[in-house]
């Protein structure tokens, strides 16, 4: 019997093995060629320290990639710290770390260094800055965008705006009609969310997919249905909409996302899977939180957008062996955390929207920071050298009666439970306050598993 237990813990273990690392070598060569370029760019250092200080983010977060000229020495130390050799969309060489989170790296003409910075509107940017002489590369609303906005002693600063592209340079060929992008972000903006059966709802979601793929291509759709979805996660989240509108006085945005949860019911899991894979989503490593948990999740990656997605589902430990994202998983009696948030809220990917949106800040500092606009944040689940994470304390939000009383009805939740609900409301969504160093690209498993525990609708409103 133990030898069959060992098998079966072993299996699992093999299932949600991570492989991600964290990655000192090229963190050490990253932190070396910013701090480089600062030393030469006044600009730079002075939008670096804004940042800190009025964001709580720091500019190593939001680089979107190095220029470096042919002739520069510091182009021999890519291979020894692990970037790899590879061509632009454009055909140009460039590299990339395929083992970690780094800025890719692009090789230029010339003798000047770009550091170039990703924002979701160069626009934005300049009109932030008062920048209204300096000149944008690229049509409105193109895939690429970009503006030189400093050039100081060898390195050039540049914004970069990207919609569903990995280019490095704007292309005419780019450049799609401008109604067309507005009309397909304004029909997922405005998508409904109210179905009689929530399969109803994905397959209403799939064809406003298809529409949009077929006239602005994958990666663009992917791009322009994740930005409607954190403004519907914002209109829902005062702790986002706080956060955004401090981003948003440097021209920011939320170019610094790191990742985006949906919380999902057993039914609906392969529709939601099967919608992202549409868009052109990968699925990376599962997670499994353990016997007690009784919740799992499936990351899932797009290539392009750089849109990461973790996706949850409550679980038990025998169906982890199966392609829980692929084939169905049936419904059952008893809700975890996972099934009774959707039960009370509604499935995230619909009436809800995401459970939370994770960015990237300088951890103490955002805290703080959010802390004197009046946000508190929950003790840390993760504290570790390469990752800290936090969520700020949850929205409370109304429940409706009908979906109460349904659940009490079925015996899913007790008359105590049910009476708190209706009068006092449930937990709804978080901001994510996350910091990675080293390049470190995964999670952190018993730390995601006791903050799910924390946030179970079913626990006091103070914990």
């Amino acid at each position: 019997m133990a030898t069959v237990l060992q098998t079966a813990n072993d299996s699992l273990a093999k299932l949600t093995e991570h492989s991600w690392k964290p990655q000192p070598a090229p963190a050490r060569f990253v932190h070396q060629l910013l701090n480089e370029c600062l030393q030469q760019s006044p600009f730079g250092a002075a939008l670096s320290q804004r940042m800190l200080d009025e964001t709580g983010t720091r500019l190593l977060d939001w680089i979107d990639h190095f220029g470096i000229p042919h002739v520069d020495p510091i182009l021999g130390e890519l291979p020894g710290v692990g970037y790899v050799e590879t061509k632009s969309e454009g055909g140009e060489a460039a590299w990339h770390h395929p083992e970690g989170l780094f800025p890719r790296i692009r090789v230029i003409e010339g003798k000047r260094r770009e550091l170039a910075i990703k924002v979701e509107s160069v626009a934005d940017f300049l009109f932030a800055h008062e920048m209204t002489d300096v000149a944008i590369e690229g049509e409105p609303w193109s895939a690429l965008r970009r503006a030189r906005v400093a050039s100081d002693a060898g390195v050039d600063v540049i914004v970069v705006e990207r919609h569903g592209t990995l280019a490095f340079e704007p292309s005419a060929a780019d450049s799609l009609i401008t109604a067309l992008v507005a009309l397909h972000y304004e029909r997922f903006l405005l998508r409904r969310r109210d179905f009689e059966q929530d399969a109803e709802g994905f397959a209403a979601a799939g064809e406003l997919a298809d529409a949009a793929m077929k006239d602005l291509g994958r990666d663009r759709a992917c791009e322009l249905f994740f930005k409607a979805e954190r403004q519907y996660w914002q209109q829902r989240n005062r702790a986002g909409r706080i956060q955004l509108a401090r981003q948003a006085v440097l021209g920011l945005g939320w170019a610094n996302h790191d990742h985006h949860t949906y919380r999902s019911s057993r039914e609906t899991f392969v529709l939601l899977i099967a919608f992202l894979e549409k868009l052109g989503f990968v699925c990376r490593e599962r997670f499994y939180a353990g016997r007690e948990a009784g919740w799992g999740a499936q990351v899932i990656e797009h290539p392009v957008t750089g849109v990461t997605i973790f996706a949850d589902v409550d679980l038990s430990p025998e169906e982890l062996a199966q392609d829980f994202s692929h084939e169905p998983l049936p419904a059952r009696a008893q809700l975890g955390t996972v099934g009774l948030w959707c039960a009370l809220h509604g499935e995230a990917f619909l009436q809800a929207g995401m459970h939370h949106l994770e960015c990237q800040f300088d951890f103490s500092a955002t805290r703080d920071q959010l802390k004197e606009a009046g946000i508190d944040t929950m003790p840390p689940f993760t504290d570790f050298p390469y990752l800290r994470q936090a969520f700020t304390r949850g929205e409370q939000w109304k429940v409706r009666p009908e979906r109460v009383e349904r659940l009490r009805a079925a015996g899913r939740i007790t008359d105590a439970q049910a009476n708190q609900f209706l009068s006092q409301g449930a937990l709804g969504s978080h901001l994510e306050i996350l910091q990675r160093d080293d390049g470190y690209k995964g999670f952190n498993q018993t730390g995601i598993n006791e903050i799910i525990s924390a946030t179970d609708p079913r626990r006091s409103l103070h914990q």
